[in-house]
């Protein structure tokens, strides 16, 4: 049985549960709800065309067209392409100050 601070108790059985949990007071950077190191740097053609490349590099892979390796690294890099989609956000961005939104 696990604790409220993870720790971990004999539940009287041979068998022990460990549950890795994090709490917001221990990582106050990951749980705090004002992201100043994710400022949306996506506009919305940008997020737009990295879901329909994602979409198309799974269709592909699906269909058998790319297969293997290439299959392997393109689903990855389509994996990344949603998820920064999703976010508005890319880190490969960051460093070079390049931003696709509209200026407000």
């Amino acid at each position: 049985m696990v604790g409220p601070a993870g720790d971990i108790h004999h539940t009287g059985s041979r068998k022990y549960v460990m549950i890795l949990t994090v709490r917001c007071e221990r990582i106050p950077d990951l749980c705090s709800n004002n992201r100043k190191n994710m400022k949306q740097n996506m506009g919305g053609m940008d997020r737009t065309v990295r879901i329909i490349v994602a979409l198309l590099i799974g269709v592909l892979a699906y269909t058998g067209v790319i297969n293997g390796t290439l299959a392997i690294i393109l689903l990855v890099l389509a994996a990344v392409f949603v998820l920064t989609s999703f976010v508005s956000f890319c880190p490969l961005y960051l460093p070079f100050g390049i931003s696709t939104c509209k200026k407000q």
